[in-house]
């Protein structure tokens, strides 16, 4: 995929979100009073084995683990939320050993208060970190065909803290726009350079201006879809470098027990890459409302 400048990436991100929804903002119903919570897992896997197989094949085996925990509260005009999206999965490759195929540490916090009773508008304060459960590589690109370690727990870790405005356009789309404070830890220093940091260096801390849109859909009877757009700009940076993430997934609940889901997550950093990253996943599997 041939480079493209950041600023090109979120004028598409968001003129696609117009036409979508959202997954990580926690979006507190305007119905709720009081304190609610959700606490929901999930198991998928896959397997294929071939032995004597006329068109060839490679045996496999896969699984992924998950679990979000949701709380949520509503007052009259002020909303919290707290979210804990935790992720990890492998695969097993027939000469290729266990490699790791997902992995995530996401811990959000967010309060709002409306500025008038049944405003659309509401002052905002959210925080959230991001990082990972284990070391992840670059398969075969080390020194003699080895595996090269790029990645490790809080290595990096992302720490946010921002605050600003946000508009309701109607209870499935919300936009927002506000300040922010960024950090980065790099546990290992001797990863600091696959992030924009100087080799040794541990930490790194960055002011900016955010932006976010939400959207939330009913698609079907028992399918959800939500994606998401998030952005960064450090304010001693050209916009060309602002950071983009922008995370999609379609929720298909099968029966209260087997549920089917289609994840895809752009992201755009020039800290570890000046391309594009690009993650989806298709899985089935059993997911159980916990609380």
């Amino acid at each position: 995929m041939k480079s493209i400048s950041k600023l090109a990436l979120l004028v598409v991100a968001i003129l696609i979100s117009s036409n979508t929804l959202k997954a990580q903002t926690i979006v507190v119903p305007d119905t709720l009073e009081g304190w609610t919570q959700t606490w929901v897992a999930n198991l998928n896997g896959s397997q294929a084995s071939y032995d004597n197989w006329s068109e060839g094949g490679v045996s496999t085996l896969s699984g992924t683990a998950s679990t979000v925990f949701t709380k949520m509260y509503r007052k009259d005009q002020f909303t919290f939320g707290f979210r804990t999206n935790l992720r990890y999965g492998q695969s097993k490759v027939e000469g290729e050993g266990i490699r790791k195929t997902d992995d995530l540490i996401s811990i959000r916090m967010r309060g709002t208060y409306d500025l008038e009773e049944d405003s659309k508008v509401a002052a905002y304060g959210a925080v959230q970190l991001r990082t990972q459960f284990a070391k992840g590589y670059k398969y075969g690109e080390g020194f003699a065909g080895s595996d090269s370690l790029i990645s490790d727990f809080f290595a990096p870790a992302y720490l946010t803290e921002g605050a600003g405005l946000e508009y309701n356009a109607s209870p499935n789309l919300q936009f927002e726009a506000g300040v922010a404070l960024k950090q980065t830890f790099i546990r290992d220093g001797d990863l600091a350079p696959n992030y924009g940091l100087d080799q040794g260096d541990t930490f790194r801390s960055e002011g900016g201006i955010t932006t976010g849109i939400t959207l939330q859909r009913q698609v079907a009877e028992n399918i959800k879809y939500s994606s998401s757009l998030d952005t960064f700009t450090n304010l001693n940076q050209p916009i060309s470098s602002t950071d983009v993430f922008w995370a999609n997934e379609l929720v298909g609940q099968i029966n209260s027990l087997i549920s089917a889901s289609f994840q895809f997550e752009l992201r755009y950093d020039d800290d570890f890459s000046s391309e594009i990253q690009v993650k989806q996943v298709l899985s089935a599997g059993i997911s159980v409302n916990l609380y």
